[in-house]
């Protein structure tokens, strides 16, 4: 990843941080099932040759236009905190390369962590 990318991925996260805390939107379990789903995509991608520059170039781009639609109306990336999520496992998939099921099951796992409650008790 070229530095400028790596300062301005860093400098966005660093300056959410704070906001991640306060607005975080309760995932739910078919939000993360389509997030995992996005995260193994990602992995085919890769293992298909797209490089890891492009792919994360493309999500920020991707994640700058969602922003221009009210939080209802995204899929999942709602919050700061939704998009950290995302982020990191897509790091994941092109920094410590594992089979596409395998990250698929990571993320979902982290995602259930954040989800929503059902009758008081986490997914």
């Amino acid at each position: 990843m070229n530095r400028s990318l790596a300062c301005a991925i860093g400098l966005f996260i660093f300056g959410n941080i704070g906001v991640i805390q306060a607005t975080a939107h309760p995932l739910t379990l078919a939000e993360c099932t389509e997030g995992g789903d996005f995260i193994h995509n990602a992995a085919l991608a890769r293992d298909n040759g797209i490089t890891r520059e492009f792919f994360v170039n493309k999500l920020v781009e991707d994640l700058v236009m969602i922003q221009s639609f009210p939080p209802h109306l995204r899929w999942f990336v709602q919050d700061a905190s939704d998009e950290k999520l995302l982020s990191e496992a897509v790091s994941s998939v092109f920094d410590e390369p594992a089979d596409a099921d395998q990250h698929r099951a990571s993320f979902i796992s982290a995602c259930m962590r954040q989800a929503a409650p059902v009758d008081g008790k986490k997914i």
